[in-house]
């Protein structure tokens, strides 16, 4: 099989499962590649606004499902759930983006500097980015980069997964937050995701003609 059409067979393959095999577990090693997937996601300006959380406690998935009804299914039965975080309040003169600047890119920070100027200019007059929900919106969308990679990944290792924003945001945030895994100030959850294998037969595939989402301008 050629590289097309392995691709093309794990997007074929990717559904959102609702019901997933307790009894089968992800190695480490796919695991791992799963997750370094979404490390490796780009991000806009490379600041990766993001924090994976895997949530590997019985208690804590048990007092999820309240105000994650969306996440039910995976809570029940999925190999692994994650929580995805966005950072919040991600500016030019944010520490998250000092700390990128100097310990990832390894350049001197400054808020004078050209890159900083461009990223506050870009936030405010590109994006029109000026409320806390703007930019939380924003960093968010940066994570959703991340997970379809994942889930494309996963595909392509005949793992499953299923996307979840079946949740009520501010009680789960809230959640979190008291039982000390997240900073307020910090972040807020994006989205849930769990991963594992199907216990489901795999549905016919239906999505629009392509002519009727593509249109090439000439």
């Amino acid at each position: 099989m050629n590289k097309r059409a392995e691709i093309l067979n794990a997007h074929k393959h990717r559904f959102a499962t609702k019901a997933f095999d307790k009894s089968k577990k992800i190695s480490n090693e796919d695991w791992e590649t799963i997750i370094e997937a979404g490390r490796l996601s780009p991000s806009s300006f490379g600041y990766e606004p993001w924090k994976f959380l895997l949530i590997e406690s019985q208690q804590v998935k048990d007092e999820l499902q309240e105000n994650a009804w969306g996440a039910r299914n995976s809570l029940n039965g999925a190999s692994h759930f994650l929580i995805v975080l966005a950072r919040k309040n991600l500016t030019g003169n944010s520490e998250h983006v000092k700390h990128m600047v100097e310990d990832v890119f390894g350049v001197p920070y400054s808020e004078e500097s050209p890159q900083t100027i461009f990223f506050n200019n870009f936030q405010k007059n590109d994006f029109d980015l000026s409320s806390e929900r703007e930019l939380f919106d924003w960093a968010s969308k940066q994570t959703y980069i991340a997970l379809a990679n994942m889930m494309t990944t996963a595909a392509y290792l005949d793992i499953d997964s299923c996307p979840i924003e079946g949740f009520n945001k501010d009680a789960v945030d809230q959640y979190l937050v008291e039982k000390g895994y997240v900073d307020p100030e910090e972040f807020g959850v994006s989205y849930m995701a769990g991963f594992g294998y199907r216990d489901q037969a795999i549905p016919e595939k239906k999505r629009q003609k392509l002519s009727d989402v593509y249109q090439v301008i000439q």
